[in-house]
């Protein structure tokens, strides 16, 4: 397991299709499989498969991109150690998706850094609020949204989980206005 320092810098940067692909597949499917293995040993299910799951956002990877979306990478001493991504609902409303960080690198910023990248492209994108979801049992994460003024709501009709899944999940949207 890696120490880290709370002096080390977290850097955010675009990524870049398709030189990034590799760290992206990785980063997703490790935040998939570790969502996936918690929603089983809390819940008893498995939400998705996490490299079919990956599959389809790397072929529809434009989802995130500009002008509509964002996806950006966490570097901390070239160590790509985490992701985020946001992509359009409509023309006023954003979503987050794929946001995870890699547990060694955990409580150091770089969850912090990347909603700040994504909120900025969110603003630059013209959007007036943000959504998301996240699984119950991220709590820190949750610790995190709502330190940045996000409210929990109701599922909302874009979410993309499954109704039977909705459940061990949490809401939240953030008025950019």
């Amino acid at each position: 397991m890696r120490s880290m320092k709370k002096t080390n810098i977290v850097e955010i940067q675009e990524a870049r299709i398709p030189g990034d692909l590799d760290v992206i597949r990785q980063l997703w499917t490790d935040y998939l499989t570790w969502g996936n293995d918690r929603m089983q040993l809390l819940h008893g299910v498995h939400p998705h498969n996490p490299k079919e799951a990956v599959g389809q956002d790397i072929r529809m990877i434009d989802k995130f991109l500009p002008p509509h979306g964002r996806l950006v990478l966490a570097f901390i001493d070239n160590n790509p150690c985490g992701i985020g991504c946001l992509k359009a609902i409509d023309e006023t409303t954003g979503e987050i998706k794929r946001m995870y960080v890699d547990p060694t690198f955990r409580k150091i910023g770089a969850g912090r850094a990347i909603l700040q990248s994504l909120l900025n492209a969110a603003t630059e994108a013209g959007y007036r609020k943000v959504r998301l979801d996240s699984p119950k049992f991220m709590e820190a994460a949750h610790s995190l949204y709502r330190g940045f003024g996000f409210k929990e709501i109701s599922a909302y009709p874009e979410v993309e989980i499954p109704e039977a899944f909705r459940q061990y999940l949490l809401f939240m949207e953030l008025d950019l206005t």
